[in-house]
């Protein structure tokens, strides 16, 4: 009985430890990804495939509505792409940029 009891007490700790340091990883990883963006405006197919929720498809076409439309402006632009709504807005927004602002004369 002693020997369960110190199994099952080992047992907790360690998941104990591991369901803490879980959100510390996952954050490093978050504010890692969000460092270094995405430009909507210059990434290709195989860079935008990288964001959360975009495949080879979408990707595409973000490449495609790009070519015909010229560059995003802003980055709630790229909802006007096929395939790119407001739910996959807000898992992309935190790692997308349009590139720097131009200079105002």
């Amino acid at each position: 009985m002693k020997n369960l009891m110190t199994r099952v007490m080992v047992f907790s700790l360690v998941f104990a430890l591991v369901l803490v340091s879980f959100p510390f990883l996952q954050a490093q990883t978050t504010s890692k990804a969000a460092d270094k963006k995405i430009d909507i405006n210059t990434a290709s197919v195989v860079e935008l495939q990288k964001l959360p929720r975009i495949g080879e498809k979408v990707a595409q076409r973000i490449v495609d509505f790009r070519k015909e439309n010229g560059k995003f402006k802003k980055i709630e632009e790229i909802m006007k792409v096929k395939g790119i709504g407001e739910k996959i807005f807000g898992g992309i927004k935190d790692f997308i940029t349009v590139g720097k602002p131009a200079k105002s004369e």
